[in-house]
């Protein structure tokens, strides 16, 4: 079997992936910014343009997930700064090992997002191949996905995900989603009819894994389900889920801002997305509708 090695191996998303690949049989190789003594876990630093050479020379597959928490923090110059270049840096440095020491990597796969789209709210359903947002979001994955398109110019199968909101019963969205509802004050933001494009934990994994096996898939893909929902509608629908009632008004969108600053522009804007495109190579969804990953 294949050896993938993965950046963010042991974020939220990439510990998933690495269960689902060992599962499948694959040797799994992490690069981790901390030195370790666990096996094919291998140091990489982007300050010192270093990543361990063993760990490319063995690699198959590069699956990179790598980038700061883009919610983490509030957007300030720094933070904005570190943000592209935790995504952007690092894509160029994987880049710049792998034409050195495996110019036969068979593939590159790639995490981006729908934000490449634009924070707005519209019923225009979102394509591949439509044109990129003008906001800060928009920027960092422009930056990202050319940074990704390296490989694909070196004759390297590349293939780019623009992921949705991610859920999961353990962590992710769906958690901070939960909590106020749990605790009787939850609300929909805004005007509320924002829509949310989101994918589960499980559907992402496993499109991931068909990146890999299914040579046919090249180039970009919308990682969300086909089902479209709003921001209301979530709400609601995760509020009947835990028999919790919603009483309080919409939280306005400049209640938001105060809390957020730019940043609330990710929650309180937001169109549909497409998923036709993945759906066409034979992908298969395991949980298509809210209802069934939330009873997931």
């Amino acid at each position: 079997m294949a050896s993938i090695l993965l950046t963010g191996g042991t974020g939220f998303i990439g510990t998933a992936l690495c269960d689902l690949l060992r599962e499948k049989g694959y040797t799994v190789l992490i690069l981790s910014r901390t030195k370790s003594d666990t096996p094919n876990t291998y140091y990489w630093n982007l300050k010192e343009h270093y990543i361990d050479p063993e760990a490319i020379i063995k690699a198959d597959y590069i699956i990179h997930l790598a980038g700061a928490g883009i919610v983490d923090k509030r957007w300030t110059n720094e933070r904005k700064r570190i943000l592209i270049d935790s995504r952007v840096k690092t894509a160029n440095l994987l880049f710049e090992k792998t034409k050195e020491l495996n110019p036969n990597l068979k593939g590159f796969i790639s995490a981006s997002a729908v934000g490449y789209y634009g924070a707005t709210t519209s019923e225009k359903n979102y394509k591949e191949n439509d044109a990129p947002g003008n906001d800060f979001v928009s920027t960092i994955c422009i930056a990202w996905e050319k940074a990704s398109n390296q490989f694909r110019a070196s004759n390297i199968r590349t293939v780019i995900l623009r992921t949705g909101m991610v859920l999961s019963k353990d962590g992710g969205a769906l958690e901070k989603l939960s909590q106020p509802i749990k605790l009787g004050v939850g609300a929909a933001l805004g005007i509320g009819e924002q829509y949310i494009p989101w994918i589960h934990l499980d559907d992402l994994c496993n499109m991931y894994l068909e990146a890999i096996e299914n040579k046919e898939i090249e180039g970009v893909y919308n990682a969300v389900t086909p089902e479209h929902i709003t921001n209301k509608s979530l709400t609601k629908t995760i509020a009947n889920k835990l028999k919790k009632p919603l009483w309080l008004p919409n939280i306005p969108a400049f209640v938001m801002k105060l809390i957020l600053g730019e940043m609330a522009v990710i929650v309180l804007e937001g169109s549909r997305v497409s998923s036709e495109k993945i759906i066409a190579t034979g992908f298969k969804f395991k949980y298509p509708t809210i209802k069934e990953a939330l009873d997931n």
